[in-house]
């Protein structure tokens, strides 16, 4: 079987032009993976939107339904910096089921990508940083509620900390949150992960590979997770406009492979997820955020799954 991927033509829903975030992308890193060989339409799975009673395993019941009815006032509306639609609404909920669709791939297969995902500033009772639910979050609750999974360690590599998923499984000691992220960026208030590993300023492919490298080979034996919920972020690239790391193309895809391959290596699924990336030019972000999936596919491939 191919490599499950998770995409929904919902996720970039009608968006003001020339807005900061690039909502545009997904649909086309969905054309840049299908148009370069790797999937094809049809074989996409799509996701349905995650039920209200999982999304309130991370999130209040009150924000999850004055955002989903538009109910937002001004200044939430500012913390979050996405105007509110409804269209915006329903992708934002099915793509919350997209990565919980993405992580049961993973549980079955050992290797998942979702074409978007990775929400970490979304808090239990307000949005943050272009984020509304938390799927990192939902999904590690979920899984262990559920009984899925006994721990699930989430590793973050996105530029910005993960700091709405810190707090919202900061009491949950088989959540497992590791964030590698550059030490001088958003969001100026840290939280506390169980693993924080911030990094310098204009860090480049050499530094940091030998930072995931040595945080794997640590972490993973200490924890023996069920599943690890990577955080692909490509914001840490030289180009992007809010990162200040100096990652290149092959920097990020030596990086999605060691993680993939350093987990497998110790029969651990992987969920990969796309994070943040920021680029005026969206043809190039889509193509710099398949990085991710090329390099899984090549992870997939020598290890004969499916």
């Amino acid at each position: 079987m191919p490599l499950p991927l998770v995409y929904h033509d919902d996720y970039s829903p009608p968006f003001p032009a020339g807005h900061r975030f690039p909502m545009e992308k997904f649909r086309l890193l969905k054309e840049h993976l299908v148009a370069s060989g790797l999937t094809c339409d049809a074989a996409l799975l799509r996701p349905e939107p995650c039920p209200a009673d999982i999304l309130a395993l991370a999130h209040d019941r009150g924000y999850i339904e004055r955002y989903c009815s538009g109910d937002m006032s001004r200044e939430e509306l500012r913390r979050l910096g996405l105007p509110w639609s409804e269209a915006l609404a329903r992708r934002t909920v099915r793509a919350v089921g997209g990565s919980l669709l993405g992580a049961d791939q993973a549980l079955k297969h050992g290797l998942a990508c979702h074409l978007a995902g990775g929400t970490h500033h979304a808090h239990h009772d307000h949005a943050s940083g272009f984020c509304i639910f938390n799927d990192l979050a939902v999904i590690a609750l979920y899984l262990l509620e559920s009984g899925r999974a006994g721990r699930v360690l989430i590793f973050d590599c996105d530029v910005h900390q993960g700091d709405g998923t810190a707090r919202i499984l900061e009491n949950v000691p088989d959540a497992v949150t590791v964030s590698l992220h550059c030490e001088k960026n958003f969001p100026a208030r840290k939280a506390h992960s169980d693993w924080d590993i911030p990094l310098p300023l204009h860090m480049g492919d050499a530094d940091y590979l030998r930072v995931v490298d040595e945080a794997l080979d640590y972490l993973l034996p200490l924890y023996q997770p069920d599943l690890v919920l990577y955080d692909a972020g490509v914001d840490v690239h030289k180009d992007d406009a809010l990162g200040y790391l100096n990652l290149t193309d092959a920097g990020l895809a030596a990086r999605d492979e060691r993680v993939i391959e350093r987990c497998l290596a110790r029969d651990v699924p992987v969920l990969g997820v796309i994070g943040g990336g920021y680029d005026r030019d969206r043809a190039a972000l889509a193509r710099r955020h398949g990085i991710l999936h090329h390099s899984a596919q090549r992870v997939w491939q020598r290890l004969g799954l499916g």
